[in-house]
C-alpha cells in the first residue's frame, strides 16, 4: 500500500446537478493515491443520498453541512481534514481527464511550486474550449495624477480558444495565477498564511490566495499536461436555484470586491466600477432571460425582462443575502457521514 501524498477535497461552487458526472470522473481518471474530503453544503435529497452511497461504496470522508456554504467557508472546512503533503481543492461541476492529479505532482515536485494550476477548459463538450491558461494577477502603483494610484492587473490566458488550436503553444511555466476550479496547493503554506479568507465570499478570492503566496515568496504553475473542465450553469433543477441565487448574490460580490479592496488597499478605479455596472450578470443570463422568454412566449421582452423579472429577482436576493447573514450567528452543524483512513489503491474504481 503506497501511502497518498494528496487529498482532493470537493467543495460545492454554484450549483449540485453535476455532482454525479464530476465524482465519476474522479474516481474513473485518477490513477495515483489519493484521500478524498468531499463537503456538501446542503445539497437537495437526491444528491446528498447518492453522496452517502459512494462514500460507503468508496470509504471517503463525506462532511455534511445543513445550509448554504461560500466556497472558501467549504474549502476551509475541507482544509482542516487533509493531512497529505498535498491539497487538490476541485470545484463539484468539474470534469477531469486522465492523468490530471499526476501532472499536477509531477510540475510541483520538479519545480517546487507552491501552487500548480492545470489547463482549464469551459463547458461541453469537455476539454475543448479553454478557459484558463495562466495569467497575471498583481498590484501595479499608477504614478500619473496628483497622487500614486495602486491598481489590480487581471488577466487570463488564451480564454475561448481551442485547445486543439493552442496546444503546442502551451508549455509549463511560472505564472502569477491559478483558479479554485482546479489548484494543487502544498499543505505548508497555509500553516504560513492560516486558513483561505472567507471575506471573499463569491469572487476573486484565487487572486487573493495567489497574490498572497507570491507576497510570501512562493511561485505559481501553470501545467498544460493536467487538463480538467469545468461546467458552468444554468441551474439543471430546480432544486439548484436557491444556492445559485445565493452564490451569486449582489450583496456577496459587493463584499468581496471591498474586501479584496481594502485588504490589497487598492484605489476603487475603473476595474471595480465595472464589476459593480456587471453585478447579477450571472443571475440575468442563466435565469432572468430565460425565464423572460419562456414566459412572454420567445418575445423576448426587456421591458418585461427589466420591469418585473429584476425588481422581483432583487427582493429574492436581498432575502436570501439577509437569511444567510442570520445564519452565520448560528453555529455550523457538521455530519461527517464517512471517514476512513483507508486510501484508495493504484487502480481504477469506476462508479457503477
Amino acid at each position: 500500500m503506497t501511502e497518498p501524498q494528496v487529498t482532493i477535497v470537493v467543495v460545492p461552487r454554484e450549483r449540485f446537478s453535476c455532482t454525479r458526472e464530476s465524482l465519476e470522473s474522479i474516481y474513473q481518471y485518477t490513477d495515483i493515491p489519493f484521500k478524498l474530503v468531499y463537503v456538501d453544503g446542503n445539497s437537495p435529497d437526491g444528491v446528498r443520498q447518492y453522496l452517502e452511497e459512494q462514500a460507503r461504496l468508496h470509504e471517503f470522508h463525506l462532511i455534511r453541512v445543513n445550509r448554504y456554504l461560500s466556497p472558501n467557508k467549504s474549502r476551509n472546512i475541507g482544509l482542516s481534514q487533509v493531512k497529505t503533503k498535498y491539497v487538490a481543492f476541485l470545484d463539484n461541476d468539474v470534469i477531469v481527464s486522465p492523468g490530471w492529479l499526476e501532472r499536477l505532482i509531477d510540475c510541483a515536485e520538479e519545480t517546487h511550486a507552491t501552487v500548480v494550476g492545470p489547463l482549464m477548459c469551459q463547458d461541453k463538450p469537455v476539454h475543448e474550449i479553454v478557459h484558463f491558461a495562466g495569467g497575471e494577477s498583481h498590484i501595479w502603483t499608477d504614478n500619473n495624477g496628483e497622487r500614486p494610484r495602486r491598481r489590480l492587473r487581471e488577466k487570463m490566458y488564451k480564454q475561448g480558444k481551442r485547445v486543439a488550436e493552442v496546444r503546442d503553444e502551451l508549455s509549463r511555466q511560472e505564472t502569477e495565477l491559478a483558479e479554485f476550479h482546479c489548484v494543487l496547493v502544498r499543505r505548508a503554506i497555509f500553516d504560513r498564511l492560516g486558513p483561505l479568507d472567507e471575506g471573499m465570499l463569491n469572487t476573486k478570492e484565487h487572486l487573493d490566495f495567489c497574490m498572497s503566496v507570491k507576497e510570501a515568496g512562493e511561485t505559481v504553475y501553470f501545467e498544460p499536461a493536467s487538463l480538467v473542465t469545468y461546467v458552468p450553469g444554468p441551474p439543471l433543477e430546480l432544486t439548484d436555484l436557491p444556492f445559485y441565487m445565493l452564490r451569486w448574490s449582489d450583496a456577496w460580490q459587493l463584499n468581496s470586491l471591498h474586501r479584496l479592496r481594502d485588504k490589497w488597499n487598492l484605489d476603487e478605479d475603473a476595474y471595480f466600477q465595472v464589476k459593480y455596472k456587471r453585478m447579477g450578470w450571472r443571475r440575468r443570463k442563466s435565469i432572468l432571460m430565460p425565464l423572460s422568454e419562456r414566459l412572454t412566449f420567445g418575445i423576448k421582452s426587456g421591458f418585461f425582462e427589466r420591469r418585473i423579472l429584476c425588481p422581483l429577482d432583487k427582493l429574492l436576493n436581498r432575502y436570501l443575502s439577509d437569511r444567510y447573514v442570520k445564519q452565520q450567528s448560528e453555529p455550523i452543524q457538521i455530519k461527517p457521514v464517512m471517514a476512513t483512513e483507508t486510501p484508495r489503491e493504484e487502480q481504477n474504481a469506476p462508479t457503477p
